[in-house]
């Protein structure tokens, strides 16, 4: 499946430009293992290992992707994780910049539908979760209304879609 990547003459758009096929492979290379040492995913995209690494680092650089470790948050105490749609009155940036700030919310997506904003929250528990909403939302100029959809039972997360 790699080769078939690789072989693909295509670029995407993505905001800063395209991305070439090339790209892409080693984004999907890093998707199915962010550890992935260089060598090997040059090797499976037919480039050095340097030239792997100077891809990986304009691709960070232009924001088309970050490395990172993702949690489980139960196993590191976080027992409650909540969606709160958000209605807004006025200009949505202020209070979509303040919400991420919050070290607490790990997604800020402004939408268009029944709310305007959508975050996610990640907290220790119940009376965390409550006084993320009352005290630290609802509390946000512009703020007029949220609506709480709390996670019961995650039952898929994954980031490695590829680059379809």
């Amino acid at each position: 499946m790699q080769s078939e990547v690789v072989a693909r003459d295509e670029k995407k758009p993505n905001g800063t430009g395209t991305i070439d096929a090339v790209s892409l492979a080693i984004i999907e290379q890093l998707q199915e293992d962010g550890r992935r040492p260089y060598a090997a995913i040059g090797k499976a995209v037919g480039l050095s290992e340097a030239a792997v690494r100077q891809r990986v680092q304009k691709l960070q650089d232009q924001g088309v992707m970050q490395i990172v470790a993702v949690t489980d948050p139960l196993t590191v105490g976080l027992l409650r994780q909540a969606m709160v749609g958000i209605n807004v009155d006025g200009d949505l940036e202020p209070v979509a910049e303040a919400l991420a700030e919050l070290t607490e919310v790990d997604y800020v997506v402004v939408t268009a539908g029944s709310f305007d904003l959508l975050v996610e929250i990640v907290c220790e528990d119940d009376e965390h979760l409550l006084e993320m909403i009352n005290k630290r939302i609802r509390t946000l100029p512009g703020v007029r209304s949220t609506e709480s959809f709390v996670y019961l039972k995650l039952r898929k997360q994954t980031y490695t879609w590829g680059t379809r």
